[in-house]
């Protein structure tokens, strides 16, 4: 028998054996894990806002900062997800990844890498927290304990 669960708009129909598996952060909507892990991050004495978080550009091609307070946390979980989608990714994928369109008035646009100070400090602190871990041979890579923490909050947003 089919358990329903719904996400906003959205409708997911899962059957009782992917029920039994666990929900991860592939089953869950980007934005609700992204907002929750933020939060998470947030409420964590371990992931702290660095001192030029409010005056930085998160790329050349924006021309200001940031309006929100809680900008970083969003990145740092955005930044831990993908990492968890993708294992080996580094920071040169991740600045392709959050980067833009460099707006030059009327000539052509031409696309921009985002900021690698950003990301890079990121996940030194995700590192730090023992979320992420180092590959060999480059990139960056989820630990055992970052994939359990990740998704025990998935599942936690799977439940509601």
């Amino acid at each position: 028998m089919p358990v329903s669960c719904t996400f906003d708009s959205l409708r997911i129909t899962m059957t009782e054996e992917e029920e039994a598996r666990g929900i991860c952060v592939r089953d869950v909507p980007a934005v609700d894990f992204i907002a929750a892990y933020a939060e998470h991050l947030k409420n964590s004495d371990k992931f702290e806002l660095p001192v030029w978080a409010d005056i930085v550009k998160t790329s050349c091609a924006k021309e200001l900062a940031p309006y929100g307070d809680d900008w970083y946390y969003i990145r740092a979980a955005s930044v831990a997800r993908k990492v968890y989608l993708r294992p080996g990714t580094g920071v040169g994928g991740l600045q392709k990844w959050y980067g833009s369109n460099y707006r030059r008035g009327a000539r052509t646009e031409h696309f921009r890498k985002a900021s690698a100070g950003i990301i890079r400090s990121v996940l030194i602190q995700l590192e730090d927290m023992r979320v992420v871990e180092k590959l060999p041979g480059g990139g960056r890579r989820m630990s055992r304990v970052g994939q359990q923490d990740l998704d025990r909050i998935a599942g936690s947003l799977g439940e509601e």
